[in-house]
């Protein structure tokens, strides 16, 4: 794999290197920046690099908070906000030229260019791109975007202890850090590290400690950007700036962008309006030690510690359009759960299972949750077209015709589709329920997908006495499953008859009325695997076959992962 380039001639690489002032009149031309940047500062602010007002950032930030009547769980919620571009900051951290681990400097690697696209997205609209390289402003230290910060006057108003690493704030006190750091992270092969610090050795540089500058895939502007790693320094630009909201990308998230003085921490417990953009960070975690997952697993980990106890998070294609970046060595499934209905509460249900059956161990898991603020649209649905699987816990949302195009084309691709409860009636109007102009009623989605044929449901309140039929077989499906302790506390779905394709796996019964299948398996005509169970009322999670059923249609649906999920439990 290719590593970092390190010809210093490379031109417009945007490092210190490349834009020094001339050794001829360098004084002159460092006393005339800092006079400019103390007549900038004080009239008030950088000016707008488009020479007009800027469209506002619309962003979907992403955040894990706490169930009221459930110690422990978190419901993933997004929310909208709209930031003035004038009023934003990016600060990239530590995207260092070289590194001790040798796979984190690949990593960093693989991000900078989409990194990169995203700082070029924000400076034309005149966001302020802070550069943060910690130790290495030596290399910098004539550089126009070094110069402005020193030139910043100092805040009145700086916290204590803004300039020092920030290891834990109050909020992270309410639950358990996800992985074990403690070795230093590093996750190469012992063999090729040992080459990586020999040969880092024969460079001239520290193997512990060889960062120099940024890596120069990153453009630094001479004439707007800045380049600080002094939280005091930072705190004193955003205060001049007039600068309430700060976005932070870069490396490692369990390190240097959760502790710096110009940390996610520290801007968290001072009162900024913080975001990770989560998709362009990594992390130093070793799969060696606690909890003995991927990588990968343990930045997305870190990841929702980080939604959970710190500040919500971003994506990258929420700039760029497209769909969130993803490291090319991450090899887990990509499951993605749609959820949208207001009737059993699985936005709290699913992700608290998520975390209970450790899937983050198994699946790279995302979310596409209701915009809260138009039932009918479900912002991020394009993210089905990086994903192996689709999870739908929706009630009857009436879509915007591309969105239907996106489910219809991840269907007809032939991926898993698994649908609890109301899904068999996720995409299609209630004979009441008005279609808005240029929106869809999915109605076949039930029969010709899952293979169901809802009709209504039984009146509430009779428990659901749940029975495995003759001929079910033991499908790796029921595998562990102890049917006679499974109960439905929800109405019992009118379902029958099924498609001619499915086998009924579970049937449930109430008295006085006829047994209806509640769980089955599907062969539609894309020859995907599909299940679904009626099954999925918030307390049916409170039991373990239940949540075993679950974990276990998830592994069969997606296949080749039977055997693994009785490891992960």
């Amino acid at each position: 794999m290719r590593l970092l380039q390190h010809n210093r001639g490379e031109k417009g690489s945007g490092t210190g290197m490349d834009q020094q002032p001339c050794l001829v009149g360098r004084r002159a031309v460092r006393l005339a920046l800092v006079l400019s940047c103390l007549v900038l500062f004080t009239h008030g602010g950088h000016a707008n690099a488009l020479g007009h007002e800027p469209r506002p950032l619309s962003l979907r930030l992403r955040a894990r908070v706490p169930i009221s009547d459930a110690v422990g769980q978190y419901q993933v919620v997004e929310r909208a906000a709209s930031w003035a571009p004038e009023q934003t900051a990016f600060i990239v951290c530590d995207m260092w030229d070289l590194h001790h681990c040798l796979n984190a400097v690949r990593r960093a690697e693989e991000m900078a260019p989409r990194m990169d696209q995203v700082l070029k997205y924000a400076r034309e609209r005149g966001v302020q791109i802070i550069h943060a390289p910690s130790g290495c402003m030596d290399t910098y230290k004539d550089h126009p975007a070094r110069l402005r910060a020193i030139a910043t006057p100092k805040a009145g108003n700086l916290p204590a202890g803004i300039g020092q690493w920030c290891y834990k704030i109050p909020s992270e006190e309410q639950g358990a850090y996800p992985i074990d750091q403690a070795n230093g992270g590093e996750d190469d092969d012992p063999a090729e590290h040992a080459a990586w610090a020999e040969k880092l050795e024969k460079m001239g540089r520290n193997p512990k400690a060889p960062w120099k500058s940024q890596m120069k895939r990153l453009t630094i502007d001479p004439d707007r950007d800045l380049i600080s790693d002094q939280g005091e320094e930072i705190w004193s630009i955003l205060e001049a700036r007039g600068i309430k909201n700060v976005v932070l990308m870069g490396v490692h998230l369990n390190m240097c962008v959760l502790g710096r003085p110009f940390g996610l921490r520290q801007m968290a417990k001072n009162g900024r309006n913080v975001v990770l953009v989560r998709d362009l960070t990594d992390t130093m975690y070793d799969p060696t030690q606690a909890p003995f997952v991927s990588h990968f697993s343990g930045t997305d980990l870190m990841v929702e510690h980080v939604e959970k106890f710190v500040c919500p998070s971003i994506t990258s294609d929420q700039f760029l359009g497209g769909t969130p970046s993803r490291f090319s060595g991450d090899k887990r499934p990509h499951l993605v759960f749609v959820i949208a209905e207001d009737e059993y509460r699985t936005e709290l249900s699913l992700p608290a299972f998520i975390a209970q059956e450790k899937l983050l161990h198994q699946y790279h898991v995302s979310y596409v949750l209701d915009s809260g603020e138009d039932r009918n649209v479900l912002p991020g649905l394009g993210i089905l077209k990086q994903a192996d699987a689709l999870f739908v816990s929706v009630r009857r949302r009436v879509l915007p015709e591309e969105q239907v195009k996106e489910l219809q084309s991840f269907v007809v691709s032939g991926k898993p589709v698994l649908g609890i409860r109301t899904a068999s009636h996720a995409f299609a109007a209630s004979a009441k329920q008005a279609v808005p102009s240029g929106h869809v009623s999915w109605t076949r989605f039930d029969p010709e997908v899952l293979g169901g044929n809802y009709q209504g449901h039984h009146k509430a309140g009779p428990k659901v006495e749940i029975t495995r039929p003759n001929g079910a077989g033991e499908h790796p499906i029921l595998r562990e499953v102890n049917v006679p302790k499974l109960t439905g506390f929800g109405s019992l779905y009118k379902v029958s008859p099924l498609a001619s394709t499915t086998q009924v796996l579970l049937t449930g019964a109430i008295p006085d009325h006829a047994a209806e299948p509640v769980a089955w398996v599907n062969t539609p005509s894309s020859g995907a695997r599909v299940f679904y169970t009626s099954l999925g009322h918030r307390d049916d999670f409170a039991l373990a076959d239940f949540n075993r059923l679950l974990h276990n249609a998830i592994d069969w649906a997606i296949g080749g992962a039977e055997s693994s999920a009785a490891g992960a439990r």
